[in-house]
């Protein structure tokens, strides 16, 4: 528990210290945010806002995690380090992407392949990973099956595990991108899961199967560390948020975005929760199905001959933006829901606990 506190203590920090480093390193450089011609109207005041500052966030979970085993001398574990990695990995590719975008001062940086193609490779070595390195249990940081509040049902297999992988890495990595049109509310509502994930790991790690044989013990690799890992991301995701809350000083961009996405579903996989994950993170869901809803709505009703769009703008917030909400209300707004789906994650995840 020890290497909890400090991980996050030192998170924190080096994201409230870092992150102004960052901004004045980034704004000498004129590496500013671009801004979409076709969005918001308003968010054109944004433009030349110092951008990339989930690099913050990447470095100071890496140095918060390392310097609490460093300083109590235990081990890092490999499932804490395949989660690292995935997190480290995907924030490189969004770095990339970022540094496309304010280079050649456009707003899109990656070709869609390129892109594509770097979180593949990332996430197929992670993926694969994750089925090895067995510990004196025989327990993998994963088991090639589909989880809930534990694996359930039968395998799947390793190659269909490794595609499932995939596409929670890429659905969760863009829709954390998606949920990071207002200030603060990326960090924010990522940072709420997080904190949720501090505790599924503590608890799983209480309740393991290899020091406690009861009815519902976790056979998970590593949990406790697994915990280390939410907590130091989140004390670099609440120390950055100081700086990213609006009227934002500077953006994560898709270094931040990306990065973040891989650690919760790094997480998800490796505290054998994927679907619990849908519900702890519902704000990010709820954001995501606007886009799918509003791209629909527009294809099938252009099909029939008058196009028709079922929000004023999608993501979500963008909707609110135009219906004349004020973008602080928004983010606290939709931060409260998060709040929601959190406690109701977290309810869930107890609920066998709970006697009958």
């Amino acid at each position: 528990m020890n290497n909890v506190i400090i991980a996050s203590g030192l998170a924190l920090i080096i994201g409230l210290l870092g992150t102004p480093v960052w901004i004045r390193l980034v704004t000498r450089l004129g590496y500013g945010q671009m801004i979409r011609e076709d969005g918001v109207s308003t968010h054109q005041s944004k433009r030349g806002t110092p951008t990339m500052g989930g690099t913050v966030i990447v470095i100071g979970s890496l140095l918060g995690y390392g310097a609490a085993h460093l300083i109590t001398w235990t081990v890092p574990t490999i499932s804490a380090g395949l989660v690292l990695f995935l997190m480290t990995g995907l924030g490189v590719v969004g770095f990339v992407d970022d540094y496309i975008k304010v280079f050649k001062q456009r707003s899109l940086g990656l070709r869609s392949r390129a892109k594509a193609t770097g979180i593949v490779i990332v996430g197929v070595i992670f993926a694969v990973g994750c089925l090895q390195f067995p510990n004196n249990m025989e327990v993998t940081p994963a088991e090639p099956s589909l989880s809930f509040l534990r694996d359930f049902g039968p395998p799947i297999g390793p190659y269909l595990f490794v595609l499932w992988a995939l596409i929670l890495i890429q659905g969760v990595s863009n829709g954390v991108n998606l949920t990071d049109g207002l200030d603060g509310l990326a960090s924010g509502t990522c940072g709420l899961v997080l904190a949720a994930y501090v505790i599924i790991g503590n608890w799983q790690f209480r309740q393991g199967c290899a020091d406690t044989l009861v009815q519902h013990c976790y056979e998970v690799r590593d949990p406790l560390d697994l915990a280390v890992v939410a907590a130091s991301v989140l004390g670099a995701c609440f120390g950055f948020l100081w700086w990213n809350a609006p009227p934002a000083k500077i953006f994560m961009g898709d270094t931040g975005s990306l990065a973040l996405g891989g650690v919760l579903v790094g997480l998800a996989i490796t505290t054998r929760t994927q679907f619990l994950l849908a519900i702890l993170g519902g704000m990010i869901v709820l954001i995501t199905m606007s886009v799918i809803l509003q791209v629909g709505f527009f294809k099938i009703t252009s099909r029939m001959g008058t196009p028709k769009r079922l929000f004023k703008m999608a993501p979500l917030q963008h909707h609110f933006e135009l219906s004349g909400w004020a973008e602080t209300t928004i983010v606290v707004r939709f931060w409260l829901i998060c709040g929601l789906c959190v406690a109701a994650g977290l309810g869930l995840f107890y609920l066998e606990w709970v006697p009958k």
